[in-house]
């Protein structure tokens, strides 16, 4: 299983991905923390979006991944990382951390934690 971060999904879904990131989601079920959803649509509704959260593919996708909702022990971990983000990104690297999922991410601050699981 592998987590996916906001903008994985929005690059997923935008058919932007590099090569090493679509092989990555192409061999694994795929995930997403719930804040993940409102990320999404903050960035609809600010017409930041290549595509529309009603489009079928999109639906398709959604209703094909995990969505792993927000714990108590999410949210004390989100409190605990080596980085300091935004609240949803720290949410959803806390939820790689609980879940023991890797995070599929292109932020460097993630990136450079040594408590996130990641996936390349």
């Amino acid at each position: 299983m592998l987590n996916l971060d906001t903008h994985i999904v929005v690059f997923l879904m935008g058919r932007t991905l590099s090569a090493q990131e679509y092989d990555c989601v192409a061999e694994e079920e795929l995930a997403i923390s719930d804040i993940v959803l409102w990320e999404l649509a903050m960035l609809a509704n600010y017409g930041r979006l290549v595509f529309d959260l009603d489009d079928p593919a999109f639906r398709s996708f959604i209703e094909a991944v995990t969505v792993f909702p927000i714990t108590l022990e999410i949210a004390r971990q989100s409190t605990r990382l080596d980085f300091s983000s935004d609240p949803a990104d720290q949410i959803i690297a806390a939820t790689s951390i609980v879940e023991r999922v890797p995070l599929l991410t292109r932020d460097e601050r993630i990136r450079k934690s040594r408590l996130v699981p990641l996936a390349i």
